[in-house]
């Protein structure tokens, strides 16, 4: 019985073709929608994931201030100094390595090509802690870092821009009215939260402190945990002991801070799948929609079928058969919308993904539960009119013009 009535369910909505479209089109509407929704934002928490990761895994990075600017009209927080670094790797157990950095804007210019860029002065240790490996070249000696060497590492930006088509190691470059000797590339890290990490040149902080800023003051300190230690009891360790060094008292506020890289990712992270879940939400609107439009077609189809149905029940057809036909064909209907909003969402998918540089990344849970969702909302908003026709009495259904 159940075969018979879903091949007369299916006949039906062959007979009406165009009807039958017109009427999955709000669900196929609706699980595309989310679909898309759901499955670009997980995109684009994954791309949040990777541009945090790049800054480095575990790693905290302390400047003065109390955000990311040094404040408005008070008075500047005091630059760090070399013995704090020295304090904090000294002193602090869990630390991987600690590496300052003092940095500057500048014009690099080689040949006939110039570029504005930024200036990174640190030490060996900014690449262990950012885990920032070599594309050519070498980094600096001991002996380069502690005399300052007029030497220098530039990133793949700055490459592309000034060495386009010849070989950057081994060549010279100005940087201001500076000269000096590219000994290495660095390989690409991509976008880091707002700025461009390749667009760089990193020299030893002694020839910054020299030869731009004319003083010994650090800006930044990067700080890499050890994978074995607690980063948030590190981070209160390194808190506590700036605070004794830069003589805060109790009670009054820091006059630095610190990021832990970590907490930022988990924290975007969060804020991308919270508007991503707001998103899919408005998105099932349309489904719902797409419900009501079954459920008004089929209703339609109720009252233009009435001497048929009173045939069918004059020859012996209970209620629940032509209940079952009408059930039948609005789950078909929204099934057939599901598939259909399936595929166009796999389709969005890639073209959004495209379109705004994130990874595709596809998940079988939400593509199966708007599927679901889909079919549920054939039953229920196809029962009503099913159970209408069910409930016509036969004599009344036969005189119906």
């Amino acid at each position: 019985m159940l075969g018979t009535t879903i091949l007369l369910a299916f006949n039906e909505i062959r007979r009406h073709l165009m009807r039958s479209f017109l009427t999955t089109l709000g669900i196929v509407i609706g699980v595309s929608a989310v679909v898309t929704m759901v499955q670009l934002g997980n995109g684009a928490t994954e791309a949040v994931k990777q541009q945090i990761s790049s800054l480095g895994a575990n790693i905290l990075q302390v400047r003065p201030g109390q955000g990311f600017g040094r404040g408005g009209g008070g008075p500047q927080p005091p630059s760090f100094k070399e013995t704090d670094l020295k304090a904090i790797q000294s002193q602090i157990a869990g630390v991987r390595a600690a590496a300052p950095v003092a940095q500057t804007s500048v014009t690099a210019v080689h040949n006939a090509s110039n570029w504005k860029t930024t200036v990174t002065g640190t030490t060996s240790d900014y690449f262990v802690a950012q885990q920032w490996k070599l594309a050519s070249g070498r980094t600096w000696t001991t002996a380069e870092q502690s005399a300052g060497k007029s030497v220098c590492l530039i990133g793949e930006t700055v490459r592309k821009n000034l060495f386009a088509n010849e070989n950057a190691a081994g060549s010279r470059l100005r940087i201001g009215s500076i000269s000096c000797d590219v000994i290495g590339v660095l390989a690409s890290k991509g976008q880091g939260g707002f700025q461009d990490q390749d667009d760089t040149v990193i020299v030893p902080i002694r020839m910054v402190q020299r030869r731009f800023t004319g003083n010994r003051d650090i800006s930044a300190i990067v700080i890499a945990v050890d994978d074995r230690y607690d980063g948030t009891a590190i981070q209160t360790s390194v808190s506590q002991l700036l605070r004794e060094r830069r003589n805060i008292a109790a009670g009054e506020e820091d006059n630095f801070n610190i990021f832990d890289t970590r907490q930022i990712s988990e924290t975007m992270s969060g804020t991308t799948t919270i508007l991503t879940m707001v998103m899919a939400a408005v998105a099932a609107v349309s489904l719902i929609v797409g419900g009501i439009g079954i459920m008004n077609i089929m209703l339609v189809s109720v009252t233009e079928r009435t001497r048929e149905i009173g045939i069918r029940l004059a020859v012996g057809a209970v209620g629940r058969e032509v209940l079952l036909q009408f059930l039948v064909e609005a789950i078909v209907l929204s099934c057939l919308g599901g598939l259909i909003g399936l595929a166009l969402g796999v389709v969005m998918t890639l073209i959004g993904a495209s379109l705004i540089s994130v990874p595709v990344v596809f998940s079988p849970s939400i593509n199966l539960l708007a599927f679901a969702f889909s079919a549920a909302i054939g039953v229920a908003f196809g029962y009503f009119p099913a159970r209408r026709a069910a409930s016509l009495n036969p004599i009344d259904a036969l005189r119906h013009e």
